[in-house]
């Protein structure tokens, strides 16, 4: 399993990447972006099975990448990841295809739930 973490935050992407690292026990490999323009050109190089996306973010943020990302492929998956837990925010994203919206920060036991739910 290919996955792709994008956050503007070094040290959340390591936070979620170390839960990841914990929580898949199939081989995998994570890539990271620091923003959602970096996340779409990685998409488009590496195809990873997996997307976790920030909100807020410099250069272009998480709501037009995941815009983007569904318009090169509208079976993306992408889980929301964001301290921006408003309404507004989270009905957009799944308006906007995200599969699901976690707060931050991410656990391991979130983490296993998401696993869980979609069966990654």
């Amino acid at each position: 399993m290919n996955i792709l973490v994008t956050d503007d935050s070094k040290m959340a992407r390591k936070m979620l990447i170390k839960t990841l690292d914990d929580c898949i026990t199939e081989e995998h490999e994570i890539y990271q972006a620091s923003n959602g323009e970096e996340c779409v050109e990685v998409y488009k190089d590496k195809k990873p099975d997996l997307i976790f996306l920030d909100l807020t973010m410099p250069v272009m943020d998480g709501f037009e990448a995941l815009k983007k990302l569904k318009e090169i492929n509208p079976n993306v998956k992408v889980i929301i990841v964001s301290a921006d837990i408003q309404k507004g925010s989270l009905d957009r994203v799944l308006k906007d295809g995200a599969k699901d919206f976690v707060k931050k920060p991410i656990d391991k036991d979130k983490m296993k739930i998401i696993f869980n739910k979609f069966r990654f």
